[in-house]
């Protein structure tokens, strides 16, 4: 009897081919760890606090609790918009609720910013670039989500591109040679 596969799988998660990397000196976890450090300084949220910017609100006044995202609407004079953007990463309350509900996420801990995180690369078929260390693919790969990163678009502050990957590299990430 043949299995089939559901005719919608694929559109969940971008799926990692078990084949080696492009480079073999990349490191797959490293590049990863090293990938988030770089949205961090991007975001502007690693500057703020003792806990790497995983209480942060937009802003950079602090939230106490990992109970929940902290759903604070913050306004931003200078783009004339209100947020809720909140964590590590900055996740506005709407993607974050998506977010928990689709990955049952249920508290706002760094573990769980972490893997929402990897859920909106995964989206972004950024995964497999920032393994091999394609790093300038993943950044533009994902800034539709971030709009910190060079080429988003959303009217904000984007961080250039030089200084992400010199963050990425000085957080121990491995850039593949083209």
């Amino acid at each position: 009897m043949t299995a089939y596969a559901p005719r919608n799988w694929l559109g969940e998660a971008e799926l990692v081919p078990f084949d080696p990397p492009v480079d073999p000196a990349a490191d797959d976890a490293g590049n990863l760890a090293a990938f988030f450090d770089m949205l961090a300084h991007s975001e502007g949220t690693a500057r703020f606090g003792d806990q790497d910017g995983y209480n942060v609100l937009v802003g950079g006044s602090l939230f106490h609790s990992y109970a929940d995202h902290p759903r604070r609407s913050v306004w931003l004079p200078a783009y004339g918009i209100h947020s809720t953007a909140a964590g590590r990463y900055q996740f506005l309350e709407s993607t974050w609720d998506d977010l928990a509900n689709r990955f049952d996420l249920v508290d706002f801990t760094p573990a769980s910013q972490d893997a929402a995180a990897m859920q909106l690369v995964r989206q972004c078929k950024a995964l497999r670039l920032i393994y091999d260390g394609h790093i300038r693919d993943a950044i533009h790969a994902c800034r539709s989500i971030w709009a910190s990163l060079p080429g988003a678009g959303y009217g904000q502050r984007e961080v250039a591109l030089a200084e992400l990957i010199d963050v990425y590299r000085q957080a121990g990430g491995h850039v593949a040679e083209r």
